[in-house]
């Protein structure tokens, strides 16, 4: 098999009907590098029909066009263009023929393009997709994902056509299955030998096998190679050790499948957990869309990366694709960094949660769209569990509880070796039994509302939800629960093989969530509601006001809300406050960590602050304007005392654990200078850290986190604008706009500052810093040196250069 990058070379407008075609001379198409989001760069509105889920971004349709030749040697070969993703209701057309369409925009598909063919001349190619209202978050819309060309001789193994597994792990060695699958689309009977080469991570051949197939014409052939791997070194999220499979049939070199795949084993039960290779793993979970902020929707490579790098850094080793199956890019990094993936399929069935979404295509498409998922994800040892849904409403149901079982076993008999779970919100499973649930529980529905937390904890345990969900759940291997901690204990008794994952869980309640899954055998991890802010359901995660006019007390907010501000990360890649208070919480810190509540509210009233948010905080000791006003601190910390140092002398003292576990709130005054804190246990210091005022005049910096990058369409360089002082310290409250300029062998792809709140543009060149932070993302183009120049009104400006090879 012949793969070929087909990422260059595209333009995209808007789609022209047949009669509009014949009078569009004057529009011009934009030309693109995919991965692409053409929503992304659309006029946001508050008018908009889907107001604050898509960011105030409205409907779009566009058109996705690419010439290319096709030399006269294709001729009696299978050519078949593979879409990794394309948002939404993709329609493709060779030569203005139709070829092929996809209802999911998250399912990699492939399309025979042999029969539009023209040889030896340029063709053709055009993609529609259109969007609009179909999604609760932000989807964008457009060739968001890379696409493929294979070009295969008669007799060939067929795309994703090589799957690997662990039969077992013995003490001195690791037994192997390598499944082939090769066809014959010839009109001769061919016989081929199947030659499989296994190397290890240092690069070693490790083992081979070589093993005849003969195949009729039109036949479709299954070829089973059993190794033997010596002293193998396993997979693990500690030690992601890979792997690589090479398989051929004798012929052309270039025709090989290269795979690479790790050496590991998954089990669960209810009394030993989670275990790979037999040791025990808790799951610290977050949550991911797929979005990469200022790139919109597109999965360029680098860009899935970097999160899966920070978000690791940070603590976390395992994410949940929420709620669409994740990137090649994205699970190529969870496998070579060791994180591990539940894999999600839907956020509906056969119910709309929007009035356009997939449920209007699910009865139609949801075993082929499994079959894909399967097919992208069953060589990557990171995957360890597919999830069939989030919060779907059906599942309270029989008829639910069917189509739970139809796709657990669909999903096995695709892959017996991974586990299936399912993202139950019983607040949705009994929506209908929601008064009479409440009202026995002792209040009303709008008492519920002015306390999601205790709603929620009501309705996870009522009669209800256990009776109501008992048959899908048995469908699963293990059961999601989101928001329904108060089902951990209360399970395990009443449903002693049950095993449970908190597959959606309230950031600012780890504290008290982490234990429970310490304390609960049958529990096996916590994935936070998020790990990474993103684009859409805007403002569910930031805190209200009164003293703000324009805020509106709802949980989506008013435009020019762009984010939901929730989550570990910023949409920068910036650490918040909580992501600190998480990594105290899972274990991973000594040290404590100091978070101030923004002086520009001291003394205002909180009108609106959900469960997805945390504290309005950042980590900070410089508020210019503020001095000599109260001011409220933060300290995180595994201590049951905190001391406030400010230049040596006591300031504040107080208990952890009164408002949150690890956790002391501290009243002082703003002075500048040095704000230590002083944790203790038991009258001893186990900790400090400080923050230290910023002083003078601050200056522009800015640093790539890669000065050296591949010129290929996957590879980007992020660059972190900032304003510091003459130490180095990061300086807010005078934030200000930077512009950035890209010459040579790249451009800006984009930029953005974590602003959740803002109406500029990601296509625009000059950004407002926000707590003294903006990041550029910059694309190359060719080989050569891409020179970035960031200036800002009153300050040097900064270069720097980034090589592309």
């Amino acid at each position: 098999m012949t793969v070929l990058p087909f990422n260059d070379g595209w333009a995209y407008r808007r789609p022209l009907g047949p009669f509009a075609a014949a009078e569009a001379g004057d529009v011009v198409p934009v030309p693109v590098r995919l991965p692409h989001d053409a929503l992304r760069d659309t006029e946001r509105r508050p008018d908009v029909p889907g107001k604050g889920a898509g960011a105030y971004h409205p409907h779009g349709a566009f058109s996705y066009l690419k010439t290319f030749a096709v030399p006269a040697e294709w001729e009696g070969r299978l050519v078949r263009l593979e879409l990794q993703g394309a948002f939404r209701r993709a329609q493709v057309f060779l030569n203005d023929e139709f070829a092929g369409n996809r209802a999911d925009g998250y399912a990699r598909f492939l399309v025979d393009l042999t029969p539009f063919l023209k040889y030896g001349e340029d063709n053709e190619l055009r993609i529609e997709v259109r969007s609009g209202e179909d999604s609760r978050w932000y989807s964008g819309t457009g060739l968001h994902r890379p696409a493929l060309l294979h070009v295969d001789a008669p007799v060939h193994i067929v795309p994703d056509g090589v799957t690997v597994s662990t039969v077992r792990i013995e003490e001195d060695q690791a037994v192997v299955d390598v499944v082939t699958t090769v066809a014959n689309a010839g009109l001769s009977t061919r016989t081929v030998i199947v030659s499989t080469t296994a190397t290890a991570p240092d690069a070693r051949e490790v083992e081979r096998d070589a093993t005849p197939s003969t195949l009729a014409p039109g036949e479709t052939a299954v070829v089973r190679q059993r190794l033997y791997v010596a002293d193998p070194q396993l997979w693990s999220p500690d030690s992601p050790a890979l792997y690589t499979a090479r398989v051929g049939l004798g012929t052309d070199e270039a025709d090989d499948h290269v795979v690479s795949f790790g050496i590991r084993t998954v089990t669960v039960d209810p009394r030993k957990g989670l275990r790979i290779n037999g040791e025990p793993v808790l799951l610290r979970g977050a949550c991911v869309h797929h979005d990469n902020g200022p790139l919109g929707a597109a999965a360029i490579g680098r860009a899935e990366e970097r999160r899966i790098e920070l978000l690791k850094q940070a603590g976390f080793n395992a994410i949940r694709t929420a709620h669409n199956p994740a990137s090649p890019a994205m699970l190529d990094a969870c496998d070579r960094l060791g994180v591990l993936v539940m894999d999600e399929a839907f956020d509906m069935w056969t119910r709309f949660k929007t009035p356009y979404d997939y449920a209007a295509d699910f009865p139609q498409w949801w075993a082929a769209d499994l079959a894909a998922m399967v097919a992208k994800d069953r060589n990557h040892p990171s995957v360890i569990m597919y999830s069939i849904g989030n919060e779907i409403i059906e599942v309270g149901s029989p008829h639910g509880a069917r189509w739970a079982r139809r796709m657990a076993e669909h999903l096995r008999a695709l892959d017996p070796t991974r586990l299936v779970t399912n993202g139950i919100n019983p607040f949705l499973a009994v929506i209908d039994e929601l008064p009479a649930i409440l009202e026995a529980a002792g209040g009303g529905l709008n008492e519920a509302m002015a306390s999601p937390e205790g709603a929620f904890r009501a309705i996870g345990s009522s009669e209800a939800v256990t009776r109501r969900t008992a048959e899908s759940s048995a469908a699963l291997d293990v059961l999601g629960l989101n928001y329904a901690e108060s089902r951990y204990e209360q399970d395990r008794e009443l449903f002693p093989h049950r095993v449970i994952v908190g597959s959606e869980t309230f950031p600012s309640q780890i504290g008290a969530l982490w234990p429970m899954v310490l304390e609960n055998a049958n529990v096996i991890g916590d994935f936070t509601w998020t790990g990474w802010d993103y684009l859409g359901e805007v403002g569910i995660g930031a805190t209200g006001y009164a003293e703000d006019r324009e805020a509106v007390a709802a949980l989506e907010r008013e435009y020019p809300y762009l984010t939901a501000w929730t989550g570990d990360f910023d949409i920068t890649g910036w650490r918040r406050p909580v992501s600190y208070y998480r990594e105290i919480v899972f274990g991973l810190r000594t040290e404590p960590y100091i978070a101030v509540l923004r002086a520009e509210h001291s003394g205002h009233t909180v009108t609106m602050q959900s469960p997805w948010a945390w504290s309005d905080s950042v980590s900070s000791w410089t508020w210019p304007g503020h001095e000599g006003r109260p001011i409220t601190v933060e300290v995180y910390a595994d201590a049951d005392e905190v001391a406030l140092l400010l230049d040596g002398r006591e300031v504040a003292r107080g208990p952890v654990g009164d408002r949150r576990p690890m956790l002391a709130t501290l009243q002082t005054v703003y002075r500048p200078g040095e704000l230590t804190a002083v944790a203790y246990r038991d009258g001893a210091e186990v900790g400090r850290t400080a923050l230290t005022t910023a002083e003078g005049s601050p200056r522009l910096t800015a640093v790539a986190d890669r000065t050296r990058i591949r010129d290929d369409d996957a590879d980007l360089s992020f660059v972190a604008i900032e304003l510091r002082d003459a130490a180095d310290r990061l300086v807010l409250g005078d934030d200000r706009p930077v512009t950035v300029e890209v010459t040579g062998a790249g451009v800006l792809a984009g930029m953005c500052s974590a602003n959740p709140k803002t109406e500029e543009r990601f296509d625009a060149s000059t950004w407002r810093t926000f707590d003294g932070r903006a990041l550029a993302v910059v694309r190359p183009r060719e080989a050569g040196e891409i020179r970035v120049t960031v200036t800002s009104p009153g300050l040097d400006p900064v270069e720097l250069a980034v090589t592309v090879r």
